[in-house]
């Protein structure tokens, strides 16, 4: 006899208010067909198109001399100082909509530069939050893992931040092996991961508690926090599939499955889940 499938969706997911409040920035109707953004706002394609589609224009940041209108706008992941002020140089009307967790991470990289640390971010040297961070500070080091910690001979007194999507175990090992590492004498560490990815990821564990068999992970595949809430899942011998759309979900996951969880990154809008739960509930027989 088949089980009956269940299906849980996770209690935290999709969009967080950092992201919300950029999109709705950038959608406002002043700004219809007279803005460029510089880089992608969020990790989204269906927000991506829809800004598209308002009439938003988006360059990369190496294309900023192809930018034709008055405003630009600095995406929700930040951007350094410089970047700004050579924006406003070349005569352009910036907009920031960085996010004030992202704020708050390049406040407190520049605050332990001013008090005699060494800063070190915990994260993705190319991912563009730490390319902004690293553009205020005079000199630094990123740590994605423990083969990077050769970066910090010489130095030793470190003062650690950590890019804001990162997994709170990964950085918590990271800290105790930075604090190992010869030569280091003194540590400071102060925890930037922002709070929706946090609950996010506790929300995970919460899916994990409750037996799921398969889990869906809702996101951009460019999406640094939706890949590590896929990461969440696989780590404990789960099946998982990172997902941008209902379109990219295949019925043969869920051959033999009972307990289905699904969960989405920090960007990732609610009709865009709202769908994929839909179409999984077909799939499995409860619509």
């Amino acid at each position: 006899m088949n089980l009956p499938v269940r299906i849980t969706l996770a209690q935290a997911m999709g969009t967080c208010f950092g992201v919300q409040d950029a999109i709705d920035m950038a959608l406002d109707p002043e700004f219809k067909d007279r803005l460029t953004i510089v880089g992608q706002l969020v990790h989204n394609p269906q927000t991506t198109q829809r800004l598209r589609d308002n009439g938003v224009r988006i360059v990369e940041r190496d294309q900023v001399d192809s930018i034709t209108t008055e405003a630009v706008m600095i995406t929700a992941h930040g951007a350094s100082d410089t970047t700004k002020a050579d924006l406003r140089a070349k005569g352009f009307t910036v907009y920031d909509a960085t996010c004030p967790l992202v704020i708050r991470l390049h406040k407190l990289a520049r605050f332990l530069e001013r008090e005699g640390w060494f800063p070190v971010v915990i994260g993705e040297e190319n991912h563009v939050e730490v390319r902004g961070v690293l553009g205020n500070l005079k000199r630094a080091a990123v740590i994605r893992d423990e083969k990077d910690l050769s970066r910090l001979d010489g130095e030793s007194r470190i003062g650690i931040v950590t890019q804001t999507t990162n997994r709170l175990e990964k950085v918590q090992k990271l800290v105790a092996a930075i604090r190992n590492h010869p030569g280091v004498n003194e540590v400071r560490f102060i925890d930037t991961i922002c709070q929706p990815v946090k609950d996010r990821q506790r929300a995970i564990g919460t899916l994990l508690d409750q037996d799921i068999d398969l889990g869906v992970v809702i996101g951009g595949f460019t999406s640094a926090n939706t890949r590590k809430l896929a990461e969440l899942i696989l780590d404990r011998g789960i099946e998982a599939h990172h997902i941008e759309r209902a379109e990219d979900l295949d019925p043969a996951w869920f051959a033999g499955k009972t307990h289905i969880g699904i969960t989405a990154g920090t960007s990732t809008p609610q009709d865009v889940i709202e769908a994929v739960n839909d179409r999984v509930r077909k799939i499995v027989g409860l619509a």
